[in-house]
C-alpha cells in the first residue's frame, strides 16, 4: 500500500497524477524563487538601484558555479525513480546515501570557490565599478551557505523521485516566511544592505535543508536516510554521473552564454542592468512554473521505464509538453499585460521600468518555447539519455546565442537584438529535441525487448 505522500506513476490515470505531482512542485519552485525576489525587491526599494543591480548581476555567475552539482542531483533523481519503478529497495537506499554525500562534498567545494574567486570572476564579467564591491560581498555571504543549499536540493530530488512534492513545498513555505522577515529586519532595521539579504537567504536555506533531511530520516520506505550510512558508493556515483554530468555540463555551459549576455547588458550601464534584473526576476516565475513540468516528465518517464510501460511513457511526454506550453502562454501573456505594475515592485525609477518592459515584452510572450524544450530534455533524461539532449541544447541554444552575440548583436548593438536570441534559439532547439526523442524511444524499446 502506497503511503499518502507517494505516487504510483506506473498505474492508473496519468494527467491527474501529473497535476498532483506538478502543482506542489510549481509552488515550491515559486517559493524558492521568492528567496531571490525578496532580496531584489527589498534592496531595490530600501537600498537603491546600485544594490539592485549588484544582486541581479550575480545570478548568472552563481548559476554557472553550482550548475555542475545541480546536474548531479538530476542524476540522483532519475536513478532513484528508476529503482522505485523496478521495486529494487537495496539500490534505492545505496543511491540515496551516495546522493547526500555528494551534496555535502560539493557544497563545501563550490562554497570555497565562490568565496575566494567572487571578485576576479565579477571583474571578468565587466561588472561596473559602482556595483562590483556590493556584488562581491553578496556572493561571498551567499556562498557560505552553499552546503545547505545543495543539501536541500539533493534531498528534495530524492523525495520527487518517489512522487512526493508536497513536503518540500511545506518546508519551503516555512523557510520563505523566515526569509522575508529576516530580509526586512537586516536591511531596514540593521541597514546591512546586500549582505543582509544574502544572510537572510542562507539562514532560511539552513532551515529548509534541516527539514528535508529530517523528513528522509523519519521515512519508513527504502529511501530512509541513516546518517551513519552516508558515504559515496562509487558504482552509484558513476551511474549518477552518467546522467548528471551531461546535465550539469549543459547547465554550466548555458550559464556561460547567460554570463556573456549579462556582460553585454552590463555594457549599457547600471540602469539597464537594474531593469534587466527586475524583468528577468519576474520572468523567473514563468520559467520555474514550466520547469516543474520538466521535472515531472523526467520522474514519470524514469519510473515507467523501470516498469517497462512504453505506452504510458508516450502519454506522459505528450501531456507534459502541452501542459508546459499552456502554462507558458498563460503566464507570459499575464506578465506582459501587467508588466509595469510588476516591475514597479522592484523599482520606482521610470528608466529602470522602461528597460525592464523592453526585455519582458520579448521574452515573456515567447517563454513557452523554453518550457516545451525543457520537457523534451527531461523526457530523454528519464530514458537514461543525457549526452544527446546536452549536445542538442548546447548547439541549438547555448552556441547559437554565443554566435548571435558576436555577429548579429555586434552588427546591431541594441538590447532588442540581444533579447531576440532567446526565442529563436528555443524554437529551433525544441524542434530538434522532438525528433531526437522519437528516434531514441524507438531504439531503446527495441534494445530492451531483445
Amino acid at each position: 500500500m502506497k503511503k499518502s505522500y507517494e505516487i504510483d506513476m506506473c498505474e492508473g490515470p496519468i494527467f491527474s497524477k501529473v497535476l498532483i505531482f506538478t502543482v506542489p512542485l510549481i509552488l515550491s519552485s515559486i517559493l524558492q524563487l521568492l528567496f531571490n525576489a525578496a532580496d531584489v525587491i527589498v534592496v531595490g526599494r530600501y537600498d537603491g538601484q546600485q544594490s539592485l543591480a549588484a544582486v541581479g548581476s550575480t545570478s548568472s555567475l552563481t548559476n554557472l558555479l553550482i550548475s555542475f552539482f545541480m546536474g548531479l542531483s538530476v542524476g540522483a533523481n532519475v536513478l532513484v525513480a528508476r529503482y522505485i519503478g523496478a521495486r529494487n529497495d537495496r539500490e534505492v537506499s545505496d543511491t540515496v546515501h551516495t546522493a547526500i554525500a555528494i551534496s555535502l562534498a560539493g557544497g563545501v567545494l563550490i562554497g570555497l570557490i565562490g568565496i575566494l574567486f567572487a571578485y576576479p570572476l565579477l571583474n571578468l564579467m565587466d561588472t561596473p565599478a559602482d556595483v562590483i564591491d556590493k556584488s562581491a560581498l553578496y556572493m561571498r555571504v551567499y556562498f557560505v551557505g552553499m552546503p545547505v543549499i545543495l543539501l536541500y536540493n539533493f534531498g528534495s530530488a530524492i523525495l520527487r523521485a518517489i512522487g512526493d512534492t508536497r513536503r518540500p513545498l511545506y518546508y519551503l513555505a516555512i523557510a520563505g516566511v523566515l526569509n522575508v522577515c529576516m530580509n526586512l529586519l537586516f536591511v531596514i532595521v540593521f541597514h546591512m544592505g546586500v549582505a543582509g539579504v544574502a544572510l537572510a537567504t542562507v539562514l532560511s536555506q539552513c532551515l529548509s535543508a534541516y527539514l528535508v533531511i529530517r523528513c528522509l530520516q523519519k521515512s519508513e520506505g527504502s529511501y530512509k536516510l541513516y546518517l551513519s550510512r552516508i558515504h559515496i558508493n562509487f558504482g552509484k556515483l558513476l551511474k549518477i554521473a552518467h546522467i548528471g554530468l551531461p546535465a550539469g555540463l549543459q547547465g554550466s555551459l548555458f550559464s556561460i552564454s547567460n554570463v556573456l549576455i549579462q556582460s553585454s547588458v552590463n555594457s549599457f550601464g547600471s540602469i539597464a542592468m537594474a531593469g534587466n534584473t527586475a524583468s528577468s526576476n519576474a520572468e523567473g516565475f514563468i520559467y520555474v512554473s514550466m520547469n516543474a513540468v520538466h521535472h515531472t516528465s523526467t520522474v514519470f518517464v524514469s519510473q515507467n521505464l523501470g516498469g517497462m510501460k512504453w505506452k504510458r511513457i508516450d502519454r506522459v511526454v505528450v501531456e507534459c509538453f502541452l501542459l508546459a506550453a499552456g502554462i507558458g502562454i498563460f503566464l507570459g501573456c499575464l506578465a506582459t499585460f501587467f508588466g509595469e505594475s510588476i516591475l514597479g515592485l522592484y523599482s520606482e525609477d521610470a528608466k529602470v521600468i522602461s528597460f525592464g518592459i523592453l526585455r519582458l515584452t520579448i521574452i515573456a510572450l515567447t517563454y513557452f518555447l523554453c518550457g516545451t524544450m525543457d520537457v523534451m530534455v527531461g523526457a530523454m533524461r528519464g530514458l537514461g539519455y543525457a549526452v544527446l539532449p546536452m549536445i542538442v541544447s548546447l548547439t541549438g541554444a547555448c552556441l547559437f546565442r554565443v554566435i548571435w552575440i558576436f555577429t548579429v548583436f555586434r552588427a546591431d548593438h541594441s538590447l532588442q537584438t540581444l533579447y531576440y536570441s532567446y526565442p529563436i534559439s528555443w524554437g529551433l532547439t525544441t524542434l530538434v529535441h522532438v525528433i531526437c526523442f522519437v528516434i531514441v524511444r524507438k531504439r531503446l524499446r527495441a534494445k530492451l525487448s531483445m
